[in-house]
C-alpha cells in the first residue's frame, strides 16, 4: 500500500490528536471538580456510590449516592464526551442526603461522585463500569 505524502501527513496528525484526546477529556474532569471544590481537596469516607459493576447498554445505567450529612454532591462520568452528569442540593429540611438516577455512559469509564459536607469538607468515591454497548453513539 502506498501513501503520499498527504496522506501519511493527514494520518500522522490523526494519530497525534487522538493521542491527546484523553488528556482533554481528564482536564474537563479536572476542572469541573476545581470548580465543585474551589481547589480544596477530597478525602475517602462518608460517601457511598452505588453503580454496577457490569452495564449491558451504557443508554441507561443506574446510580445512587448517599452522604449523610452532606449539603451538595456531584456526579462526573470521567469518559463522556461531556464528563459532568448531574449535581444534587440538599437544604435543611432534607429528610435524606441520598439520590439515585439513570445516566448514559459512553463506554467503559470511571464513575465520580464528590460530596460536599455541611462543615466545609469534601469526600469522594469511584467506580468503575464495564460498558458492553455505549450510550453516547458509542
Amino acid at each position: 500500500m502506498n501513501f503520499s505524502r498527504r496522506e501519511t501527513l493527514a494520518l500522522g496528525l490523526g494519530a497525534a490528536a487522538m493521542g491527546f484526546m484523553p488528556f482533554r477529556v481528564n482536564a474537563a474532569v479536572e476542572d469541573s471538580i476545581a470548580a465543585f471544590t474551589g481547589g480544596a481537596e477530597a478525602g475517602e469516607g462518608g460517601l457511598t456510590l452505588t453503580a454496577p459493576e457490569i452495564a449491558e447498554n451504557g443508554n441507561t445505567v443506574p446510580i445512587g449516592v448517599d452522604a449523610p450529612g452532606a449539603v451538595a454532591i456531584l456526579v462526573l462520568a470521567s469518559g463522556n464526551p461531556t464528563p459532568g452528569v448531574a449535581e444534587f442540593k440538599f437544604g435543611e429540611m432534607a429528610a435524606s442526603q441520598a439520590a439515585s438516577t439513570r445516566i448514559r455512559l459512553a463506554g467503559t469509564q470511571d464513575v465520580l461522585a464528590i460530596a460536599k459536607m455541611a462543615d466545609g469538607s469534601f469526600v469522594k468515591a469511584s467506580s468503575t463500569v464495564k460498558v458492553t454497548i455505549g450510550g453516547c453513539g458509542g
